[in-house]
């Protein structure tokens, strides 16, 4: 009897043995490489994100993964033009403004317009709140020209360094333009707007394993993208982004090597690192417009793992936790772990939708970001000193671990989260 319940026991223990398939040395191997000085911070539209997707792609290739089926290979590339202004002339009442009084959300149009044009005329009066006009009038899908009160100048002045850069889009879609300026609105006014267009070419890197299931998808993914070559910081320029984002990466690598080895899973399984989080979620964006949302099942979107949760060494955090059971499942996977999953304990920073997962889960997936780094006290976000000696790299191959483990009771087809509620997403 002893002996029987010594094997039941080892048997019973075996899915937290299995569960152990990455190792430190595979994860600072593929760390050192993604963080790298000579990978200049891996910024988008820099040939050095291209040696990121390279690498990236190699790593599929080994674990033979298929690769998507409209792509002939694992990078799925897609084109955006950038618009700038080149020359750009306004006058109001006959007066030319500089620079700082006027901002565009441009098309690839060059414009003429005046008071006597078609294009519709609106304003943000004194008093009115200022956020709230601008994003209602950002989603209108028409021409505009908006006068802005000039009580709203320290706003104003908020939001022109940001919307004065390049306004990038997705090449062929279709654009309009809004014309921000600060004045009263006038009797007469002219605009003139001369755009150069630049196209530009991006590619996320995907690779599949089809399960029994096919159209039943659970998606693992992460942004590879950095921001690059920053001011330097006692001679150091380069922003590794070996926590943001070399470690997400690192687990969607190693997860699919580990699940490449296991037999045939129930359900479909993809690996997706995504570009130009960093500059805009266009990557995320672009691959939501590739398949049918409603096939992803779930998807586990890693973020930041590279540091753990002050106070909870062995644990990671979802975000929007509340909006499916998608965390409480990897909760129930994860019983008898010396591992939990928690809910985003930064509410107040809207972090569900300052990641990849935002985008699909704006069409209902039960897409939610997994991270571990105490945001609030890392002295190294964005910053040159986010380099692989700043990094946990036990507590990362734990994390990836873990998250193999969590993911098994969605792959098997035994659970299933619910739903996103599309009309409580922003």
């Amino acid at each position: 009897m002893k002996r029987l319940i010594l094997l039941v026991i080892v048997i019973t223990s075996l899915p937290l043995a299995i569960a152990a398939q990455t190792t430190q040395e595979d994860v600072s191997e593929i760390m050192k490489t993604l963080s790298a000085d000579e990978m200049k911070g891996r910024k988008v539209f820099t040939p050095h994100i291209e040696e990121a997707a390279d690498f990236i792609a190699e790593k599929f290739s080994e674990f033979g993964l298929q690769t998507l089926d409209e792509e002939d290979d694992y990078l799925q590339e897609f084109h955006m033009e950038s618009i700038s202004l080149e020359n750009s002339r306004i006058t109001v009442d006959g007066k030319a403004l500089d620079t700082d009084n006027f901002f565009v959300l441009a098309s690839n149009r060059n414009i003429r317009w005046s008071e006597n044009a078609q294009t519709d005329v609106k304003s943000i009066p004194t008093g009115a709140d200022f956020r709230s006009e601008f994003s209602n009038l950002n989603q209108l899908e028409e021409d505009l020209i908006v006068f802005v009160d000039p009580t709203h100048s320290d706003m104003f002045q908020r939001y022109r360094p940001y919307f004065s850069r390049p306004n990038r889009s997705f090449s062929g879609e279709s654009q309009h333009d809004k014309v921000f300026i600060m004045a009263e609105e006038p009797e007469n006014f002219s605009i003139s707007l001369d755009k150069n267009v630049e196209q530009l070419t991006l590619a996320n890197v995907a690779g599949k394993i089809e399960g029994k299931r096919k159209d039943e998808i659970v998606l693992f993914s992460a942004h590879y993208d950095h921001i690059g070559v920053v001011q330097p910081v006692e001679g150091d320029s380069i922003a590794n982004g070996a926590n943001d984002n070399a470690s997400g990466t690192t687990a969607v690598i190693e997860l699919a090597g580990y699940f490449s080895q296991q037999p045939q899973p129930e359900r479909t399984l993809l690996f997706v690192a995504f570009t130009a989080e960093e500059a805009g979620g266009y990557g995320s964006k672009y691959f939501s417009r590739q398949l049918h949302p409603d096939n992803i099942v779930a998807m586990f979107n890693i973020e930041m793992i590279g540091k753990p949760f002050t106070g909870k060494p062995n644990s990671a955090w979802i975000t929007g936790f509340e909006k499916s059971s998608f965390g409480k499942l990897l909760q129930k996977s994860t019983e008898g772990m010396d591992y939990t999953f928690l809910p985003d304990p930064y509410p107040n920073q809207n972090l569900f939708y300052r990641s990849d997962n935002a985008t699909l889960a704006r069409l209902g997936v039960p897409a939610h970001s997994i991270s571990t780094t105490p945001i609030d006290v890392d002295p190294d976000y964005h910053r040159v000193t986010d380099e692989i000696e700043t990094v946990d790299l036990q507590h990362i191959t734990d994390t990836i671990n873990a998250i193999a483990r969590a993911a098994e009771g969605i792959i098997s087809g035994e659970h299933t989260p619910t739903r996103v509620d599309r009309s409580m997403v922003n």
